[in-house]
């Protein structure tokens, strides 16, 4: 069940900001900084999710490439990750996650009438159906991918390791290689049928899977260590809209293009990221994302992500070559990584470079 999207972007405090349309999902805190990762499922739902993997070569045993990013990357989107239940250490969820009333109504965005299938026993109800616990099944999709994982015998929806694992089988369907981003996608797709929530579960997977792993800085040194280690030493820091600038993080403006204010968050958005971390070296970098493509040796986006080095600027354009549409930008970490500050909604962290849309090159300052 798709939630919500709303579009997001990384500008300036100017009035002819550029706009951007990013895909994104139900907007929160973002999460906390564990680890030093931006990682905001709780504990017992990242068990469940590990779980999961685990368990599901038992019943697909032809699927390939399953891993808990991807079931966080739905979970985060249907549910927050349970964020706000208490979850047993059974896994148990109270109270009950439930979705709307598939009645056609149009509330929640429904607007065909699903009747009920399960006479009440996993939404409540026997007036109609709605979506379930943290994966949000429909009771009748339930029926069909619906395992128990814990061993009591019973395959509840409302059990956090019992709807991870029904959610892994229905995303291997009859044994996908999820490895494949094409076969990913798909999995995704079946789920919701909607390209705005295909950009959004992604989104989140690859940030996911990014803030699994700690950059390797082994090789970095002189300025370009102390760039990558000011915007590092920030994950954890929330998304303003407008916000940050060379001394740090600050308050922002109203109002990013989904309408998300930054005069209550205190914090950084794309260009007041690098222009904090490059400040610690002495580099004054203009206030907008299309603005610092100018600055230093440009790196065409045709020469690929493979030209980029530790350090370097990663921008992100509505069309690749115009630098004038040019609506984010991050800090190059190497191996495929980058730091960025993404949208409203989230924290400062560790993404992959595939992460955002319309990849424009970057720029080497040091």
């Amino acid at each position: 069940m798709l939630l919500g999207f709303a579009a997001a972007c990384c500008a300036a405090p100017v009035g002819n900001a550029i706009s951007a349309y990013v895909a994104q999902g139900a907007q929160d805190d973002g999460g906390i900084a564990e680890g030093g990762s931006a990682v905001d499922a709780p504990p017992r739902m990242r068990t469940a999710y590990r779980k999961a993997v685990q368990q599901v070569g038992k019943h697909v045993p032809k699927c390939q490439g399953m891993r808990w990013p991807i079931l966080a990357g739905i979970a985060k989107v249907e549910s927050n990750h349970a964020v706000g239940r208490n979850i047993a250490g059974n896994g148990d969820i109270r109270p009950k996650i439930y979705g709307v009333l598939l009645n056609g109504s149009g509330a929640g965005g429904n607007t065909s009438v699903f009747p009920d299938t399960d006479g009440g026993k996993w939404d409540g109800t026997s007036g109609g159906e709605r979506a379930v616990g943290p994966f949000q099944f429909l009771p009748s999709t339930w029926e069909g991918v619906g395992k128990d994982a814990g061993g009591d015998k019973t395959a509840d929806p409302h059990n956090a390791d019992d709807a991870a694992l029904g959610a892994a089988i229905y995303l291997c369907g009859n044994g996908r290689d999820l490895t494949q981003r094409a076969q990913l996608k798909a999995a995704i797709l079946q789920y919701n049928h909607s390209t705005e929530y295909l950009a959004n579960v992604l989104g989140w997977i690859d940030q996911y899977t990014a803030a699994a792993k700690d950059p390797d800085l082994k090789n970095v040194s002189g300025k370009v260590r102390t760039v990558i280690e000011a915007a590092l030493s920030q994950r954890g820091v929330p998304y303003s809209w407008g916000g940050g600038n060379a001394s740090g993080k600050s308050t922002g403006i109203c109002c990013s293009p989904s309408g998300k204010s930054g005069t209550n968050i205190k914090g950084f958005d794309c260009s007041g990221l690098t222009t904090y971390a490059y400040a610690k070296v002495g580099i004054q970098l203009p206030r907008t994302a299309a603005a610092q493509a100018s600055v230093g040796q440009r790196i065409p986006a045709s020469l690929g992500t493979g030209a980029l080095k530790a350090g370097d600027l990663v921008f992100y354009a509505y069309a690749p070559g115009r630098d004038s549409t040019i609506y984010h930008v991050g800090i190059y970490l190497g191996s495929g990584q980058m730091i960025n500050a993404a949208r409203p909604g989230t924290v400062v962290r560790l993404d992959a470079v595939s992460a955002m849309s319309g990849f424009a090159g970057g720029a080497r300052l040091l």
